[in-house]
Formats: C-alpha cells, structure tokens, sequence
C-alpha cells in the first residue's frame, strides 16, 4: 500500500483501517448498488481494485462483499472463475490470463483514515463508504 501523496493532491476518505475486516470487501456502491471498488485486506496490506472482469467488465464478487476463492489465495471471478493475484491483479487463470484487474492506489493516514486516490472513474463516485464493514458482511467461513 502506497504511503506516499498524490501529486495532484485528491484524495477522498474512504473508511477507517480499523473498520476494515480481514478479507475483501466491496466499496462505494453505485445507484444500482453494484460496488464500483474491492478491496482486500491481509493484516495490515490492503490492495485495491475496480470491480470488473477484464474479460468482460463483469462484476467479480460471488456475493456482497465476496470476491476471494474458498482458500482466499486469490480473486475470483463470479462469472468465469478467472483467477486472480491478489498483490497484483494479474489474472493465473482463466479467459482473461496475462491480463490485470485495474489497481486503485489506497493512502494510509496518520489518523487512522484510509483514502483513495480519486482517479478515472472513481471521480464520478459519490461520497465515501464510512464503514468498512457492517450489514451485508459476510466473513469466509
């Protein structure tokens, strides 16, 4: 996770470190309620991507806020079960390998906050999602 601030300096506040639960979860849903981000957090790395499928744009979550295969080692697919690197993106397996999901550069604050780089079309997001876990959560169990 990056610690370092944009050069343009916009940065939007997505939730609290805290608040984010082991596993992945999805963020800023939009007026469908399909979340826009996913986010995957493994002690204190977090990676941060668009939630869509290079193969087809699809959303990669199986269920709200369940994007990991059943040993959680890496994304999955809901809709192909490509597979894909957690650190990177980089799909392993499946209709779209070699190809990687869009990384979303996630900044640590120093209060606690954790904010996202607003890039692309994560701009046009509305608000933040204040509590990273919450109704719909669903631990791996």
């Amino acid at each position: 996770m990056s610690t370092t601030t944009p050069r343009d300096g916009r940065q939007r506040p997505l939730c609290r470190l805290a608040d984010l639960p082991e596993g992945s979860r999805g963020l800023l849903p939009d007026e469908t309620g399909r979340y826009r981000l996913l986010v995957v957090r493994r002690g204190d790395g977090l990676y941060a991507y668009l939630n869509a499928c290079p193969h087809t744009g699809a959303p990669l979550e199986w269920r709200a806020h369940d994007f990991l295969d059943h040993e959680g080692r890496h994304i999955q697919c809901g809709l192909h079960g490509a597979l894909f690197r957690i650190e990177d993106g980089l799909c392993l397996a499946g209709p779209c390998r070699g190809q990687s999901l869009d990384k979303v550069e996630l900044v640590p604050g120093p209060d606690g906050m954790v904010r996202l780089k607003e890039q692309g079309p994560l701009r046009r997001a509305s608000g933040s999602d204040s509590r990273c876990s919450g109704p719909g959560h669903r631990p791996r169990s």
